[in-house]
Formats: structure tokens, C-alpha cells, sequence
């Protein structure tokens, strides 16, 4: 049989390179411009979109769901994709709502993501993310755009992190813990709360509240003027006064500043851990 012939019955576009000892189930879509390594195995339910690049030995599956990779993601040597969740209300019953990940993504060594549970659509992931050796990412996470997650870093299920935050190597991130935008998670430590957004923190249990993430803010082009609007907001929220008239103050402040506004929402809609403090 010719090879346009079998790329044809086996979804696979004519100009997709697939190394001679790769497995790939007649089921999968892979997209123009795709490279799969030698010993990969790419299972049912699979659609790899254009550009997108597996270096050796990298398993994907989405027997149970469908499992989504999106333009130009490259995912490195002995990583596990879409294997379903270790939640064990689900494990026997194998019942998963798929992953989907996004474009552009930098998916190093050891990395696994698994399926979503009934508990959710599924696990997601954005766009223009670095998830460094080891990472881990669990059922039903909510992953968005910008984020590098550096060695070692499991994040547990039902986990959300938002856009441009950072999570140092060697950090463990409890489960439905939200981390906010632009925050920053110091090295080698258990986030057990919430982290708000444009913050600082690190430490151990207790994990602590260290104050902004400077650096990042004036990395990304934040102006003085909105970094003391930031200072300001934090003030008032970690101050004396009672909580409710707190959070009147920043709503009120809310109705001019987006971060002020970024601020209010990740408070209302905290995780039952609630968010992380500074140091008493």
C-alpha cells in the first residue's frame, strides 16, 4: 500500500512525518506538518493539529474523552498525555470528559496531563505555556495563557491558574487552589491557599504573602501608576478594618482600574481555602 494511501485511511495528512516505530491508532487526525518521534504511541481519540511536534517516546491517549493538541506544541521524551484521572470516584469506572491543550505550548520531559471527570468539561490548557521536567497536571485544571510551571511542580485537580503566573520548581499546589494573573510562587512551596492576583508568595506551611511580583509586573510593561494602584488595593484588603467594609472600598475603587477590578473578583470567587495572607 502506498503511504498517501494508508495517511488517507489512517487521518493523517500527506505531509505529517511519522518515524517508522511509532504507533498511531487508525482513529487519531494528525494535521498537516506534524512530527512524531521514534516509539511514540498515539491512541484513539487523539487529533494533533498543525505543527505540532513529539520527540521520542511521548504516549498520548483519549480513549475516554478525546484528548485535543494545539498548533506548534512541541512535547518532549517520555511524557503521558491524556491518561485518564486518578480520581477514584472515576478509576474503575474510567469515565473522563477529555483534555484539551492549546497552541504553542512547551511541553518538557516526564510531564503528564491527564483527563477531565464528569466533575467538569475537562481538563484545559491555553496557549504559549512552559511546563518544565516533571510537571503534573490533574483532572479538571484550569491552565491559561503564558503560564511556565518550572521542574516538578504537581498541581492537583481542580486546580486554575491564570494567565502569565509563575510557579517555582519544586512547589505543590492543593487541590481547587486558584492562583491569579501575573502572580509568582516561590520555589518549594505548598500551596495550600489561593493566590490573588499580581502577588508574591512563598514559604512552607504556613505559605505566606510576600507582597507584588515587581519584576513580572514591569517585565510585561506595567506602568508605575498601576503598580501603585496594585500597592494601594492590597493595603486596603490585608488592613484592620472589617472585611466587608473592605471590600465595599475596593469595589468602589474597582469602577476605575481593571486591576483593582482583577483583584475583587479573584476575592469573591476564592476557593474554599480562601487566599493567601502576609507574614503575622
Amino acid at each position: 500500500m502506498q503511504v498517501a494511501e494508508l495517511h488517507k485511511q489512517m487521518n493523517v495528512h500527506k505531509t505529517a512525518m511519522i518515524h517508522p516505530t511509532a504507533v498511531v491508532s487508525s482513529d487519531a487526525k494528525i494535521a498537516a506538518n506534524v512530527k512524531v518521534g521514534p516509539y511514540c504511541v498515539i491512541g484513539e481519540g487523539v487529533e494533533l493539529a498543525e505543527n505540532v511536534e513529539l520527540k521520542s517516546h511521548v504516549v498520548i491517549e483519549g480513549t475516554h474523552g478525546g484528548t485535543y493538541i494545539g498548533a506548534g506544541t512541541k512535547i518532549y521524551s517520555f511524557a503521558v498525555i491524556g491518561q485518564i484521572s486518578q480520581d477514584m470516584k472515576y478509576y474503575h469506572s474510567e469515565e473522563a470528559t477529555g483534555l484539551t491543550i492549546g497552541k504553542n505550548n512547551i511541553i518538557r520531559e516526564h510531564v503528564t496531563i491527564h483527563m477531565g471527570t464528569p466533575a467538569s468539561e475537562g481538563t484545559l490548557v491555553g496557549d504559549n505555556n512552559l511546563f518544565m521536567v516533571g510537571v503534573h497536571i490533574a483532572h479538571d485544571c484550569v491552565v491559561g495563557n503564558n503560564i511556565y510551571i518550572a521542574n516538578n511542580v504537581p498541581l492537583a485537580g481542580e486546580v486554575e491558574v491564570d494567565d502569565y503566573a509563575i510557579i517555582g520548581g519544586n512547589s505543590a499546589v492543593q487541590q481547587f487552589v486558584k492562583i491569579g494573573k501575573y502572580a509568582i510562587v516561590g520555589g518549594m512551596t505548598g500551596v495550600d491557599q489561593d493566590v490573588l492576583p499580581y502577588g508574591l508568595v512563598t514559604g512552607n506551611r504556613p505559605m505566606y504573602w510576600e507582597g507584588l511580583n515587581l519584576i513580572g509586573l514591569r517585565r510585561k510593561g506595567f506602568s508605575n501608576s498601576q503598580i501603585d494602584t496594585i500597592k494601594e488595593a492590597y493595603k486596603i484588603l490585608f488592613s484592620d478594618e472589617l472585611f466587608v467594609n473592605r471590600m465595599a472600598t475596593l469595589e468602589m475603587l474597582a469602577e476605575d482600574s481593571a486591576e483593582i477590578k482583577e483583584i475583587v473578583n479573584a476575592v469573591k470567587n476564592r476557593s474554599k481555602h480562601s487566599f493567601t495572607k502576609p507574614k503575622q
